[in-house]
C-alpha cells in the first residue's frame, strides 16, 4: 500500500509529471531539468526527491550533480505499470509534446555551462 501511496503523491504535481515524462527521452542532469522546469534548484531536488521515493525514477551521483533517469526492469511491477500508463496517458499533451522539443534543444547545450548557472555560493 505504502508504494501505491507515494505513487499517487508523486503524480499529483504537475511539475513532478513533466519531469517524469522528459526522462523518457533518457537520463537527465539535475540541471537539465532546472533549465526546463524553469523552477528553483531546491525546488526542483525537492520533486525529484519525491519522485525518488516513489521509485518512479532512479538517481546516480557524479561529482557534484545528481542524473535522474527511469527505472529500470528491476523496479516494482506496480512502478513500471505506473510510468507506462503515465506516458500513454499524456503523451499527447500539448505541454508534454513542448516539453520533449525543449528537451531536444537542452540536450544540446554544454551541461559544464548550464550547471554553472546553478552552481551553489
Amino acid at each position: 500500500m505504502l508504494i501505491f501511496l507515494n505513487i499517487a503523491k508523486a503524480l499529483s504535481d504537475e511539475n513532478r509529471v513533466r519531469a517524469l515524462m522528459m526522462l523518457s527521452r533518457g537520463e537527465l542532469c539535475v540541471c537539465q531539468l532546472i533549465e526546463m522546469l524553469g523552477l528553483a534548484p531546491s525546488t526542483v531536488s525537492k520533486h525529484m526527491s519525491i519522485l525518488r521515493q516513489a521509485r518512479l525514477v532512479r538517481a546516480r551521483k557524479e561529482g557534484r550533480w545528481m542524473y535522474y533517469s527511469l527505472p529500470d526492469e528491476d523496479a516494482p511491477r506496480c512502478v513500471l505499470e505506473a510510468v507506462q500508463w503515465v506516458q500513454n496517458a499524456i503523451a499527447k499533451d500539448k505541454q508534454i509534446v513542448a516539453d520533449g522539443k525543449q528537451v531536444k534543444r537542452v540536450s544540446k547545450l554544454d551541461r559544464d555551462k548550464l550547471c554553472a548557472c546553478y552552481k551553489k555560493g
